[in-house]
């Protein structure tokens, strides 16, 4: 449970406190033996504690107040104080209520904190060390200095590379890399949207204020745009200003989870800033970016995430990419016009039936693979119209992508011998049937007989309107045909 080297720290420990004829061992004689402790040392350099200091400072404490065994106790031996256990008692509780497996310096120097009133407490809260920040720089590498947010990282990591506990830097633990995740194949291609594309390295090759913000309804492909550009890179296919760069997807879920007091949020978020501004490569994707407004603030407070951005997205030290939609856009983040005049809006509109059809011929061969059949062109034709004219509440081409995906999980579900392995039109209007929940005979590719019988089933339907349902089915025949006048 508790790792080799704290063991030796321990051991002599108590052999010092018996050569010294120390009737007890203190949580200061503790602290003292922690001094020579990699992992604790480690951790007390980036909380910039003067160590020469704080062991004269915890000598002569120690020295002046420990009472001493006398000649006639020969048989007694120096005894631990219940501090001194509870502090060892509390670092084994939490290393097991965390799943990792060895206890180390670093966690008994947290331990600590809870002895409020011992001396050791007294002489770290004088070097103005906190729990905290002890906390904050074993579990994220961030230092009391942000900007040294990464070498405390790399030095924590080289101490506990052996340990199935090592923690990751900042950059790691609340960002995806989207270029490892392009070049172990778990990004679909971008089709089409050259423009946005282009739009977008245009707006990242500038000096300052290099954000671009990609506005569009939910469903566009916004997230395909900041995604496919990670790919781009990894193939090359980028202009020769982006052809070093590294696109990292912001999880700013996981960047709040866990922050209980206030200034957890804001050291984490200052680390993975440090980390970022490190790379002059790094481009930073912010999904939803409109949910950074207020993230991380306490009750009250005006310091949340887009007041940490803020400083850097003007200076362009760190380029950004931002989306979110039309709604949220007007709604929440043009409102705050410090925020919103760092980025450059780009439109990402909602690609047209043709477009959508190209974009699911590129995915085509990804959906194959995954269900094990073959879509016809007609299908996926067939697919994009259909979603168009009766997905009314969603938007190309995430409905049409959605249809053919169900289209082949429903085929999944059936019996091997009912498997069909090629899907053609006839599925595809069955699945958006079911999506729309509207009749299957009222779904249909071709219109053509639907048209003929459509003024004699609404004559059926609607009494003493005859004039009027006829000049209504002439104007749907007009447009249905192309003749709109």
């Amino acid at each position: 449970m508790l790792s080799k080297e704290l063991e030796n720290t321990l051991n002599e420990t108590f052999r010092t406190a018996r050569a010294r004829r120390h009737e007890f061992i203190t949580v200061e004689h503790l602290l003292l033996a922690l001094l020579d402790d990699s992992a604790a040392v480690a951790v007390l350099e980036a909380c910039q504690v003067d160590l020469d200091d704080l062991r004269g400072e915890l000598t002569e404490f120690i020295d002046s107040t420990t009472p001493l065994l006398s000649d006639s106790d020969d048989g007694r031996d120096t005894q631990p104080t219940l501090g001194f256990q509870r502090v060892l008692q509390r670092a084994v509780f939490h290393v097991q209520s965390s799943g990792q497996q060895e206890v180390t310096g670093a966690n008994l120097l947290v331990a600590i904190f809870s002895e409020q009133e011992s001396q050791a407490v007294y002489f770290l809260k004088s070097q103005n060390v906190s729990r905290l920040d002890v906390v904050n720089f074993i579990t994220h590498g961030i230092g009391k200095d942000g900007e040294d947010a990464a070498d405390g990282a790399e030095s924590l990591t080289d101490l506990e590379e052996d340990h199935e506990g090592a923690e990751k830097r900042p950059l790691d633990a609340y960002a995806t890399n989207l270029n490892a995740e392009a070049e172990a194949g778990n990004i679909d291609p971008l089709i089409g949207r050259l423009t946005e594309v282009e739009r977008v390295a245009q707006i990242l090759a500038r000096r300052r204020k290099n954000n671009p913000l990609l506005v569009g309804e939910s469903g566009v492909g916004k997230t395909a745009i900041a995604e496919g550009l990670a790919k781009m890179i990894v193939d090359g296919e980028v202009p020769e200003t982006l052809k070093e760069a590294v696109v990292y997807s912001l999880d700013l879920g996981a960047l709040l989870a866990g922050t209980k007091y206030r200034g957890d949020f804001e050291k984490r978020l200052k680390g993975l800033l440090a980390n970022l501004s490190e790379s002059d490569h790094a481009i930073l994707f912010i999904d939803e970016i409109h949910t950074i407004i207020g993230a991380g603030a306490a009750s009250g407070g005006v310091m949340d995430a887009s007041n940490l951005l803020k400083p850097l997205l003007a200076s362009g030290k760190m380029r950004c990419v931002g989306s979110t939609t039309y709604a949220e856009y007007r709604g929440i983040f043009d409102k705050d016009k410090a925020l919103s005049r760092r980025f450059q809006k780009v439109d990402v509109l909602e690609p047209s039936v043709e477009d959508a059809y190209k974009i699911l011929k590129g995915l085509k061969s990804r959906f194959e693979a995954h269900h094990k059949l073959r879509y016809t062109d007609k299908a996926l034709r067939v697919a994009s119209e259909m979603a168009a004219r009766y997905i009314t509440d969603r938007f190309l081409p995430d409905k049409a992508i959605d249809v053919i995906d169900e289209a082949g999980a429903f085929q999944q579900l059936q019996s091997p011998s009912k498997r069909k392995k090629v899907l053609g039109p006839s599925d595809i209007e069955a699945v958006v049937a079911k999506i729309a929940r509207i009749p299957p005979k009222t779904v249909s590719s071709d219109d053509k007989e639907l048209l003929g019988k459509l003024e004699g089933n609404l004559k059926m339907t609607v009494f003493g309107q005859d004039d009027a349902v006829s000049q209504m089915v002439g104007a749907i025949k007009l447009a249905r045909a192309g003749l709109r006048g």
